[in-house]
């Protein structure tokens, strides 16, 4: 077996979810919950067949976020994943209905920090094994930084 890292590129005002998912349905599925919870969203998403054809399958309503998530569905190259590359939205707003998507297995992540993927090869293909999500901490928050959290989520519309 080889693990590698692989970095995760996308543009610098998207956010990023990679996921787990089971069946070829996925891809309509996923785009019908992109649009149905914010027709605002721009995204692209690509979907690893695991089986038959093996081919990335893909959608969006934007070419370049497609382009986008194909790319890094392709570098990444496991089995049953899924990328969606989202602009003008975010995951928090995604995540509950892509959870409660039936093709969906799970997430290994929704961000827009820089990130890798742990992937580990084997005879039979590739699969994830976990991911690096930005940096690691570096200190812990005081009474300051939790004031400024409480502000940052309130001016944005996150609290009341």
């Amino acid at each position: 077996m080889e693990l590698e890292a692989v970095r995760v590129r996308f543009p610098e005002d998207c956010n990023i979810i990679v996921g787990h998912a089971h069946f070829i349905k996925t891809v309509e599925d996923l785009h019908e919950i992109m649009v149905g919870t914010s027709p605002h969203v721009k995204f692209g998403l690509a979907f690893c067949e695991a089986s038959q054809e093996r081919l990335v399958r893909k959608s969006g309503n934007d070419t370049n976020l497609v382009d986008v998530a194909v790319a890094n569905a392709r570098a990444i190259g496991a089995g049953h994943l899924f990328v969606i590359v989202l602009r003008d939205g975010f995951p928090i707003n995604f995540l509950n209905a892509i959870k409660q998507c039936p093709e969906v297995a799970g997430i290994f992540c929704a961000t827009a920090n820089p990130l890798e993927v742990i992937v580990a090869e084997t005879d039979q293909g590739r699969g994830v094994l976990g991911v690096v999500d930005g940096a690691s901490p570096a200190g812990v928050e005081g009474p300051a930084e939790a004031d400024a959290r409480r502000r940052f989520l309130r001016t944005i519309g996150y609290k009341l």
